[in-house]
């Protein structure tokens, strides 16, 4: 099969000639249809963070295929499907974090694309327990995007507990934002969107935002408290300026989501008096659950997102990431087997 391999940190992946792999037990064998291309995949093949994948590696956690074989104690059922590959690669299924619900914070977990190969490859193996199935509603080239991009920014929209007419600001309008604000309006949230690039800013405005702020020519917590504030701020820019100012363009009891993850290990001041006497709250929120995807391809199957994304051959990644890099993508770029 044909697949980008990060061979060491920084340098350019590449293309290699690699034996399809089999499916274990508990595995599934997914001939790859799309790839979506995440900024994670950036930061895993630069090595980035301070957990770090171990080359060489197959990066990919947008992977939508269909499943060609099944390893031991799989059911032939899911022969012939057509299925998501997410982030979440497995997890232990037992932790208090797993029972809860909360599996995207089990300790032993494993992740697509860093921790094992992932889906930039014609084909991937995968635990048959993590897999999600794709209605047949939603095209391949949007389930890609929809399994990371859509169900983290989903889940930002639900731990951040917004309610109709509250404003939200979503920092970073791209892969990620383009969505985010989709999810802000549909639970009655008034948006802000705020951007670096008038494009990103243009498809906002095409996607129902209420207000634009370009934070390259104007500050924007001064635009956005013009408006009222913010009473959530989602940050999907990887920039630790942009959560700076997320967390002064709040109102008090406001609610600080914390998405993007810059690089180096960055951190930002919380001034202690003002988050307390202000009631402010700030959140982590990674990636989404397995039943999180399943409602986003719900929603999406019924119409109520879009999602924007261009396709790329396997052969262009390097290109594609410097694409993704400089900005010069519109949202989300995809993969095509």
């Amino acid at each position: 099969m044909k697949a980008a391999v990060v061979t060491e940190f920084g340098k350019a992946l590449e293309i290699q000639d690699l034996p399809v792999p089999e499916a274990g037990p508990g595995q599934v064998l997914v001939r790859m249809e799309a790839s979506g291309l995440c900024h994670t995949d950036i930061h895993a093949a630069h090595g980035d963070w301070p957990v770090k994948p171990q080359p060489p590696f197959i990066p990919g956690h947008e992977g939508i295929g269909t499943v060609e074989a099944v390893g031991a104690g799989v059911s032939a059922d899911l022969l012939g499907k057509r299925v998501a590959v997410p982030w979440l690669g497995s997890s232990c299924g037992s932790c208090r974090y797993c029972v809860s619900g909360w599996e995207t914070l089990c300790e032993s977990q494993v992740n697509s694309g860093y921790s094992v190969d992932g889906c930039y490859a014609e084909y991937t193996v995968a635990s048959a327990g993590a897999v999600v199935r794709v209605p047949d509603a939603v095209s391949s080239l949007d389930a890609a995007p929809l399994t990371c991009a859509g169900v983290t920014t989903y889940k930002a929209i639900k731990v951040a507990r917004v309610v109709p007419a509250e404003r939200v600001a979503v920092f970073g309008i791209g892969g990620l934002g383009h969505l985010a604000v989709q999810y802000a309006r549909l639970v009655g949230g008034l948006v802000t969107a705020v951007d670096l690039e008038p494009e990103k800013l243009g498809l906002a405005h095409r996607l129902g935002a209420d207000v634009l702020v370009n934070a390259r020519t104007h500050d924007p917590v001064e635009e956005i408290r013009k408006t009222g504030g913010a009473d959530v701020a989602i940050v999907l820019a990887a920039a630790p300026k942009a959560f700076e100012q997320a967390y002064k363009s709040l109102n008090r009891g406001g609610r600080l989501v914390m998405v993007a993850m810059p690089a180096d290990d960055a951190a930002v001041n919380v001034p202690i008096f003002e988050t307390v006497v202000g009631g402010i709250s700030v959140i982590g929120s990674i990636v989404g659950t397995r039943q999180d995807l399943t409602e986003v391809f719900a929603l999406h199957a019924a119409g109520r997102t879009q999602v924007i994304a261009e396709t790329r051959r396997l052969e262009d990644v390097n290109d594609s990431f410097d694409e993704v890099l400089g900005g010069r993508a519109e949202a989300r770029l995809v993969f095509e087997f």
